[in-house]
């Protein structure tokens, strides 16, 4: 298979400026942040501001080479790296959905976000609950350990 490769179309910009102390999801981050949308891409933004909520789709610029097992955040044994939501994978591709505040030509204005700044955004699209939420059986893993998530924070281990 041929090698594939993106273009970042814009870079987002939060209060943090090192992965150590990000929240490690989006859902109870408060931060607010911005996103500057490449002028070659401006024109992709029209009818966005319609959308309460947007998904990101980001490259993990900061990770380190990923390995095909990790320990995550919220636990203590080593788990495969699919089963996880951490940053050092094959491919370093994260996504968060985050508040959309408000658009101003190119720049967004976004909230809940758990992202380093100056992180390269590749893809940008609308969170749509009757697509995006689902009602699950299992979390695996998660299970004994989603209380943690209030309280955990990127602790560095994940990084260059």
């Amino acid at each position: 298979m041929k090698k594939i490769e993106y273009t970042p179309i814009g870079i987002i910009h939060s209060p943090f400026k090192e992965p150590k102390g990000v929240p490690i999801q989006a859902a109870v981050s408060k931060e607010k942040g911005t996103i500057e949308i490449f002028p070659e891409y401006e024109e992709g933004l029209k009818d966005l501001d319609k959308f309460s909520h947007i998904i990101l789709i980001f490259h993990f610029h900061l990770s380190k080479k990923g390995k095909l097992l990790a320990i995550p955040y919220m636990d203590t044994k080593e788990r495969g790296i699919f089963s996880i939501r951490g940053p050092s994978r094959p491919n370093p591709i994260g996504i968060s959905t985050v508040k959309l505040l408000k658009i101003a030509k190119n720049i967004l204005f976004i909230e809940n976000v758990d992202i380093v700044d100056g992180t390269p955004l590749l893809d940008i699209k609308p969170y749509i609950p009757k697509f995006d939420n689902r009602d699950t059986e299992n979390i695996g893993w998660l299970k004994g350990n989603i209380q943690k998530l209030p309280n955990k924070k990127d602790d560095g281990r994940f990084r260059k």
